[in-house]
C-alpha cells in the first residue's frame, strides 16, 4: 500500500502531511498512558516484526504495492496511540532508507497506514470484544477480525485520496477494484498473521497484550477475593 511521491497532487500529499504531524503528535501525549515497564520493549518488538513483515512486497496496480500493514497487530499488542507511533517509525526508515514509499508521500502513508490502520483495526478489535466471550483465548479472534476490516477500510481512504488529488491517468474504477479486490485478500492473510501472533503472546503472557489486560487480571482477582470470603 505504500504509496510513491507524485502520486497525489501537492495540495492533497500536504493536507495528508498535516493529518500525520497532528496525529503523530496527539500519539506521542497519548501513548504514555500506554506504556511501561512492559509495552516498552514490546513496542520495539513489534516495530521489528511490522517491519520485517512489510518486506514482502507484491504489485497491486496503478503504482503502489501490496503488504501486510500490521497496523491492528500493533494497537491490539501495545495500544493503539503506541502502535501508530510503531507503523510511523517503520515508515520513516522505509521511506528515508529503501525507498519504499516517497518522502513527499510520508505523511499519506502516515495516515493509512499507521492512523487508519491502528485506529480502525483497534476499533473493530474492541467491537468484536463485546461479542466474544470475555477470555483471553476470544483476544486473537477479536484482533484478526480488527485486521481483516483494517486493510480494505484503509484501501477505499487511499482511493477516497486519490479521487481527490490522483495524478496518474488511471480511472477511478480500476483504481478501486484493484485496492478493495487486492486488499481484501491480503487482508485475510493479514487476519491469519495477526490472530497466529496474538495467539501466541496471550498463550505465553497475556498480560503483555495490551488488548488482553483486564480479562488477563481478572482471573487473578478471583481467588484472591475467595480467599478473603473463607
Amino acid at each position: 500500500m505504500h504509496v510513491p511521491d507524485g502520486f497525489l497532487d501537492a495540495p492533497t500529499s500536504v493536507a495528508t502531511g498535516a493529518v500525520a504531524v497532528a496525529g503523530v503528535a496527539v500519539a506521542l501525549r497519548k501513548a504514555r498512558n500506554e506504556l511501561d515497564d512492559r509495552t516498552a520493549p514490546m513496542a520495539g518488538l513489534v516495530a521489528a516484526f511490522v517491519f520485517a513483515g512489510q518486506m514482502m512486497n507484491f504489485p497491486v496496480g496503478a503504482g503502489t504495492s501490496g503488504h501486510l500493514l500490521g497496523g491492528a497487530l500493533a494497537a491490539v499488542l501495545v495500544g493503539p496511540w503506541t502502535g501508530a507511533l510503531c507503523i510511523s517509525v517503520v515508515l520513516l526508515v522505509q521511506s528515508l532508507f529503501m525507498a519504499d514509499g516517497g518522502i513527499t508521500a510520508l505523511g499519506t502513508n502516515i495516515t493509512l497506514m499507521a492512523l487508519v490502520g491502528c485506529f480502525v483495526g483497534y476499533a473493530v478489535f474492541r467491537a468484536a470484544q463485546v461479542v466474544l466471550p470475555k477470555r483471553t483465548s476470544a483476544v486473537p479472534v477479536a484482533a484478526a477480525v480488527g485486521a481483516f476490516a483494517s486493510v480494505p477500510v484503509a484501501a477505499a481512504v487511499f482511493t477516497g485520496l486519490f479521487a481527490i488529488g490522483g495524478t496518474a491517468d488511471v480511472s477511478m474504477s480500476a483504481v478501486l477494484s484493484a485496492m478493495l479486490g487486492w486488499h481484501t485478500v491480503i487482508g485475510v492473510g493479514e487476519a491469519a498473521v495477526t490472530g497466529l501472533v496474538v495467539s501466541a503472546v496471550v498463550a505465553s503472557r497475556p498480560d503483555l497484550v495490551y488488548g488482553a489486560r483486564k480479562l488477563a487480571r481478572a482471573p487473578l482477582a478471583a481467588p484472591a477475593a475467595e480467599g478473603m470470603v473463607a
